[in-house]
C-alpha cells in the first residue's frame, strides 16, 4: 500500500514529503514530465544519486546487429533501442562552495509535486548547511505541451539568514556516452538476473560530436547517432534574476556543456535562474548544425515570452486537456489522485508524439528500450479517439507510414499484403524471439481494429479513404494468404496456423481464438470500407484501386473467408479453447506457485511455460471484450470463469482487460479488484519495473475500465451503447466521450444514468436496449433498475479440476517446482490439486 504519510492523497497532485534513496528509480518515473516528443525522468536538479539520469526523445534511437545463437531465415536482423538524449536538467546549487547533496545534506523540510493542472513538476527544500545557514531551494521543470522542443526550468535560491557564496551550475551532459565530474554509469546497471523488459545496453560509442559551443548565456551540443544516423541538437539559454553581485563562468567540450553562476547572496535577498532548453531531432539525414539551427529559433521565441506566460499557456493547455479528458469518481480522492495521475500520463505519452508512435514506457523511462507495441492500438488510442481525435489520428499516421517497411515484411515472410512489426521503432521488425514477437499476426488486426474504432467515434471518411484504407486492404490480404481452406463435416472452414496470441505464454499454435476473430474482423472492416468507397465516391475508389492494384474479386474473398472463420469451441467444457490444443495441456497451479517464483517468464524456460495451461495475460477474455456481440453472456461468463484462475498477470496488459470483463459478467467486486491494481501499478510498483518507465498501455486500460466497465460504453458497429455497472464502493462515476464531434458529459448514479450533450449534431444511443436521443446543449436522464449481475467472489482452479477434456481425461493441475523418479498413473477418480509434478 502507499505511504500516505510520505505521499499524501490530493485529487490534482502526487506528493512526495520525503525523500527516499531506496526507490529514487520508482519516484524519477513517477514524477516524470514529457509531452509525447519530449521526456524528462523525475531526477533532481543535483544530477546525483539516480537509477537512472534520463533524457528520452520519441523515436531517436541506436540500432545494432542482432546476433542469434542459431540464424534462419527471416529473423530479425537490426535491433533498435532508445537513447538517453544529452541531460539538460543539471542545475547545481553550492553554499559555501557545499554542494547540496541528498543523502548527506542537513535537509530540514521537503516536498516535490507533480501538479496535475498545472502540467509542471515543483520542489521546494529547506536546507541547513553546516555552518548553520538556512537556504530556501525551489525548483520547478516543465517540458512544454505548447511548444513541442521546449523544456523550462528554474531554481530560486535564498539564503536566509546569513551572507554567502552562492554558485548554481548549469550543464548538459552526454550521459549516453561520457560521465560528468561526479562519475557514474551512463545508464542504471542492470539488477541482478535476467529481466528482458529493460533495455540494451551499448558497448562502443553511440553519440558522435558536431557542433559544440557556447554564445554568452547559451550552450549547445550536438551529435550524429554512430549507426542509426540520426542526428540531434540541444541548446539552452539562462537568464538570471537578482539583486546580488554576480559573474558568469562557462565551460564547452564535446560532451559537456556549463554556464557557471558565482553570487554573492545578501542574506534574504534571492536568486533566481531560468534555463530553457531546446532538442531537435532528425531520422531522414537532416544535418546536425540545421537542428542548431532550429533550436536557435526555439529559444529565441521562448524568450521573448515572459516566464509567467508561458506558465499560463501550459495551464490553459491543461485546462482544455482535463476539460475534455476527465474521469471524476465521486467521493474517493485517493482513487481521483490515482485516476488523474494516469490520465496526466497518456497526455505526457501522446500529446506531442506527432505521426511518431507511442513507447510502451511514453517517454519517461528506457524500458523495452524505447520501442512501440500493439500497445497503443488496443490500450491507447481508444482513449485517444474518444477525447481527442487529433492524437488518435497522428497515432495512426505512424502506422500509415510504416506501411512500405510492413510490406517488405510480408513478402519476407512468404505472405501477400503487409505485415506489421511486433516490437520496432524505425518501422523494421526488431524482436530477437520469433515466437512471442513475428508470430504475433494478430499486430495487423490490431490495427485495424484501432483504425475502424477511430472512425466510427470521429465519421473521419476523409482519412480512412485517403490513407486507413490502404492499411484496412494490405492487412486483410495477409490473412488471407496465411490462412488456408479445409472441409469438416461437410462444411468448409477457414483457418490459420502457426501463430501467437497477446497470451505470451502460449506460442506458435494452431487457430488461436483472438487471433481469428480479430482476423475475421479485419478482413470484414477491409472489405466493408472498399465496397463504401466504391459506393459513394466512384473517383476516390478508383485511386485506390489503381493505387493497390486491387482486384475486384479480392473483397468478396475476404468476407467469404471472414464468414468460414474457425472459432475453437469445447462443447465438453462449454468454453472457447484458447486455441487447438489448449486444452489437452495440464494446468498450471497458480494457487500454490510460490511468490518468488513470479513473475514466471524470470523463473522458468519457455519450454516449461508452454507446455501448461497458463496465461501471462488475458488472451480469450481480451477477444470477448473488443469482439463482444459475436458471444453470448452465457459464453462471456463460462470463458472468463475459466480463464481467470488460470491468467497470472504478470503482464501489466491483464488486469484492465480482467475488469472490464468481470463487471460486464457480474463479478462486480472482483472488477474493483483488478480496476485498482491497474489503478496503482506504478504507484506501488506492483510489478517492480516501474523505475524502468511508466506502463502507458495499463494507464490507458484505466480509462478502458472507468469507461467501458463500469461505465459499460461499447460501440459495437458504430452504435453507442452503454450497460452500466456502478462500483458499490462509489458515489457517482462522470466522465466524457465525443461521438462524431459531439462531447458527451455522463454521470453514472445508482438508480439513473444522466447524458448531457455539448454543441455539435444529435447523438442517438441505447441504455440496455432502450434508444434514446440527445440534441445539441440537452439532457437525457435514465432510470436504472440496478447495476446488472452481481456474483461474489472469484473464480477458483478447485472449480476446473475433475472436469473432463473432449477425450474423456480428467484436468488436474500442479506446480512444475519439485520432481518425481515415479511416472504419475491416470485413474478415473476425481485428482486433487498437487503440486508435485
Amino acid at each position: 500500500m502507499i505511504n500516505r504519510d510520505r505521499f499524501p492523497v490530493d485529487p490534482w497532485r502526487l506528493i512526495e514529503t520525503e525523500f527516499d534513496l531506496d526507490d529514487a528509480g520508482v519516484t524519477e518515473s513517477l514524477f516524470a514530465v514529457g509531452n509525447g516528443y519530449l521526456g524528462m525522468r523525475g531526477n533532481h536538479p543535483e544530477g546525483r544519486h539516480a537509477h537512472e539520469q534520463g533524457t528520452f526523445i520519441n523515436g531517436f534511437h541506436e540500432t545494432f546487429p542482432i546476433r542469434h545463437a542459431e540464424q534462419a531465415y527471416g529473423f530479425a536482423e537490426v535491433g533498435q533501442a532508445i537513447i538517453n538524449a544529452p541531460d539538460a536538467k543539471v542545475m547545481r546549487v553550492y553554499v559555501d562552495d557545499e554542494p547540496l547533496t541528498f543523502g548527506l545534506a542537513d535537509v530540514r523540510e521537503y516536498e516535490r509535486v507533480l501538479d496535475m493542472r498545472d502540467g509542471v513538476l515543483r520542489r521546494s527544500i529547506l536546507w541547513v548547511t553546516p555552518s548553520g545557514k538556512r537556504v530556501r531551494v525551489d525548483f520547478e521543470r516543465m517540458v512544454s505541451f505548447e511548444e513541442r522542443h521546449l523544456a523550462i526550468m528554474t531554481v530560486d535560491v535564498t539564503v536566509e539568514n546569513a551572507d554567502a557564496p552562492v554558485t548554481i551550475s548549469c550543464q548538459i551532459v552526454n550521459r549516453q556516452d561520457g560521465e560528468d565530474v561526479y562519475g557514474g554509469t551512463p545508464i542504471a546497471p542492470r539488477r541482478a538476473g535476467f529481466d528482458p523488459r529493460r533495455t540494451e545496453r551499448f558497448a562502443e560509442r553511440v553519440l558522435l560530436p558536431e557542433q559544440y559551443w557556447q554564445d554568452k548565456l547559451r550552450s549547445v551540443l550536438s551529435y550524429t547517432v554512430a549507426h542509426s544516423r540520426m542526428t540531434l541538437a540541444v541548446a539552452a539559454d539562462h537568464i538570471i534574476e537578482t539583486e546580488n553581485p554576480y559573474t558568469l563562468r562557462t565551460l564547452v567540450e564535446p560532451d559537456i556543456a556549463k554556464n557557471v553562476f558565482r553570487v554573492q547572496a545578501k542574506a534574504g535577498v534571492p536568486i533566481r535562474v531560468v534555463k530553457l532548453a531546446s532538442y531537435h531531432t532528425s531520422a531522414s539525414g537532416v544535418p546536425a548544425r540545421e537542428l542548431v539551427d532550429r533550436c536557435r529559433r526555439t529559444l529565441d521565441r521562448a524568450v521573448s515570452v515572459d516566464l509567467a506566460t508561458q506558465f499560463a499557456r501550459q495551464r490553459s493547455w491543461m485546462d482544455s486537456f482535463w476539460e475534455r479528458s476527465d474521469v471524476r469518481i465521486g467521493g474517493r480522492d485517493d482513487l481521483q489522485q490515482a485516476v488523474r495521475w494516469n490520465l496526466f500520463q497518456l497526455a505526457q505519452a501522446a500529446s506531442r508524439s506527432d505521426e511518431l508512435g507511442i513507447p510502451a514506457k511514453g517517454v519517461t523511462g528506457s524500458g523495452y528500450s524505447g520501442h512501440y507495441f500493439w500497445d497503443t492500438e488496443i490500450y491507447i488510442l481508444p482513449f485517444l479517439a474518444y477525447t481527442t481525435p487529433q492524437w488518435a489520428l497522428n497515432a495512426l499516421r505512424m502506422r500509415s507510414l510504416m506501411l512500405p517497411a510492413a510490406r517488405r515484411r510480408a513478402h519476407q515472410m512468404t505472405e501477400a499484403g503487409a505485415l506489421y512489426p511486433w516490437r520496432t521503432i524505425s518501422g523494421e521488425e526488431a524482436s530477437a524471439y520469433y515466437a512471442a514477437g513475428t508470430a504475433q499476426y494478430h499486430i495487423n488486426a490490431d490495427i485495424a481494429y484501432a483504425l475502424a474504432k477511430y472512425v466510427r467515434a470521429t465519421g473521419d471518411l476523409d482519412f480512412l479513404w485517403r490513407e486507413g484504407v490502404d492499411v484496412a486492404v494490405e492487412t486483410a490480404r495477409l490473412w488471407a494468404t496465411l490462412g488456408f481452406w479445409r472441409a469438416h463435416d461437410g462444411a468448409e472452414e477457414f483457418h490459420i496456423h502457426g501463430v501467437t496470441g497477446p497470451d505470451e505464454y502460449t506460442t506458435v499454435v494452431n487457430d488461436n481464438l483472438f487471433t481469428n476473430v480479430m482476423a475475421r474482423f479485419n478482413l470484414r472492416f477491409a472489405a466493408r470500407t472498399v465496397r463504401a468507397m466504391a459506393e459513394r465516391d466512384g473517383e476516390v475508389y478508383r485511386r485506390m484501386v489503381a493505387r493497390l492494384s486491387l482486384d475486384p474479386a479480392e473483397p468478396d474473398a475476404w468476407e467469404r473467408a471472414a464468414d468460414a472463420m474457425h472459432i475453437p469451441y469445447s462443447s465438453q467444457l462449454g468454453i472457447h479453447p484458447q486455441d487447438e490444443v489448449f486444452l489437452e495441456k495440464e494446468v498450471w497451479d497458480l494457487e500454490n506457485t510460490p511468490p518468488e517464483k513470479r513473475p514466471l517468464l524470470l523463473h522458468f524456460h519457455p519450454l516449461v511455460i508452454y507446455r501448461y495451461q497458463v496465461l501471462k495475460q488475458a488472451d480469450v477474455v481480451l477477444a470477448l471484450f473488443l469482439q463482444g456481440n459475436h458471444f453470448t453472456p452465457e459464453e462471456k461468463l463460462a470463458d472468463f470463469e475459466y480463464y481467470d484462475p488460470l491468467t497470472t498477470g504478470d503482464s501489466t496488459l491483464s488486469a484492465v482487460v480482467q475488469s472490464v470483463l468481470a463487471a460486464e459478467v457480474g463479478y462486480q467486486s472482483l472488477a474493483h479488484d483488478y480496476f485498482e491494481h491497474a489503478l496503482f501499478v506504478d504507484l506501488e510498483d506492483l510489478h517492480r519495473n516501474a523505475a524502468d518507465g511508466v506502463h502507458v498501455a495499463s494507464a490507458g486500460g484505466v480509462w478502458t475500465a472507468l469507461v467501458s466497465g463500469f461505465g459499460g460504453m461499447r460501440d459495437y458497429l458504430g452504435e453507442l451503447i452503454f450497460d452500466p455497472r456502478l462500483p458499490k464502493e462509489w458515489d457517482d462515476l462522470e466522465y466524457v466521450i465525443h461521438w462524431r464531434g459531439t462531447p458527451l458529459r455522463i454521470r453514472l448514479e445508482r438508480e439513473r444514468m444522466t447524458v448531457r450533450a455539448g454543441a455539435g449534431a444529435p447523438v442517438s444511443f441505447e441504455v440496455r436496449g432502450t434508444g434514446y436521443t440527445v440534441e445539441p446543449g440537452g439532457e437525457v436522464v435514465v432510470a436504472l433498475a440496478d447495476q446488472g449481475p452481481d456474483v461474489a467472489g472469484r473464480p477458483t482452479l478447485r472449480e476446473l479440476i475433475g472436469e473432463r477434456r473432449e477425450d474423456g481425461t480428467l484436468l488436474s493441475a500442479s506446480v512444475p517446482t519439485t520432481f518425481t523418479t515415479t511416472i504419475p498413473v491416470i485413474t478415473d477418480s476425481v485428482p486433487t490439486i498437487d503440486t508435485a509434478h
